[in-house]
């Protein structure tokens, strides 16, 4: 089982952009933290409709694409504090 079998194949690009984006509204410290991941999401889903048009799949593709990026930024997070 692979990542990209969930994923569209283009809709990858968007994982690291979404990380760019998180660290660039971190180190601004305008938005509190915990907001990060909601501005994320809105941001992936239209990242999704953009590439996909506006469907309920392109929706459940920008979610699985924000939580990936997430979810992966954390992983890194925590393991690197260990």
């Amino acid at each position: 089982m692979n990542i990209s079998d969930y994923l569209f194949e283009q809709g990858l690009a968007v994982i690291p952009l979404l990380n760019i984006i998180g660290k660039i509204i971190k180190e601004t410290k305008t938005v509190n933290d915990r907001y990060i991941p909601v501005i994320l999401l809105a941001v992936g889903v239209a990242c999704a409709f953009g590439l996909m048009g506006v469907s309920v799949d392109s929706a459940i593709q920008g979610v699985l694409l924000t939580g990936t990026a997430v979810f992966g930024n954390q992983l890194v997070k925590q393991f690197s504090n260990a």
